[in-house]
């Protein structure tokens, strides 16, 4: 069983904004494959479920991710290295992707809130640039909403991600995944 999250913040009030590049990436490859996640309340989230493969969207906020994904774990048995967590960074320019097997937080309060939940930072990732502002506050730079040239720049990078989503669900090797798209 594999398990793919995309972080992200619920609610009307954060749908496009760079802190939830997760849930567009995930929202885009479900528009393209024509499936609808569901409210599960025992994962604190929105959770669709295909064949081996288990999609989350935690509803617990950024910073307590990690509960909802821990719960996911636990109920479906999931593996560490079956894990793939798409989020947002700050240190990657606008629409680069960084793909890894495990790493530290680096400041991202999602990525803390996984690592001390699951007790290791063994997981894989994928990291999608979403630039910095130093004339912007970060809390308000990440949950600002993407303007539309930053759309034009980030659109063809969650096409990608969806390729990654796809080959990862489809059992393909993480290093052959990093090698192709990092």
């Amino acid at each position: 069983m594999k398990l793919i999250v995309g972080l992200g913040n619920p609610g009307k009030k954060y749908q496009s904004t760079k802190h939830n590049i997760g849930f567009m990436c995930l929202d885009s490859y479900f528009r393209t494959n024509k499936h609808k996640f569901k409210k599960d309340k025992k994962f604190n989230g929105l959770v669709l479920k295909i064949g081996n493969t288990v999609f989350l969207k935690p509803h617990t906020f950024m910073n307590n991710s990690g509960q909802s994904i821990k719960s996911a774990i636990d109920f479906y048995n999931i593996e560490l290295e079956d894990i793939l967590v798409i989020y947002d960074d700050l240190d990657l320019p606008l629409g680069k992707t960084r793909l890894r097997e495990q790493g530290s937080a680096g400041g991202h309060n999602g990525i803390k809130s996984i690592i001390n939940h699951i007790k290791t930072d063994e997981f894989k990732r994928v990291r999608v640039g979403i630039d910095s502002n130093p004339l912007i506050e970060t809390k308000n730079y990440v949950l600002g909403k993407f303007s539309k040239d930053e759309l034009k720049i980030i659109e063809p990078t969650i096409e990608k991600v969806e390729k990654i989503i796809s080959d990862f669900s489809n059992n393909q090797s993480f290093l052959n995944i990093m090698n192709n798209y990092n």
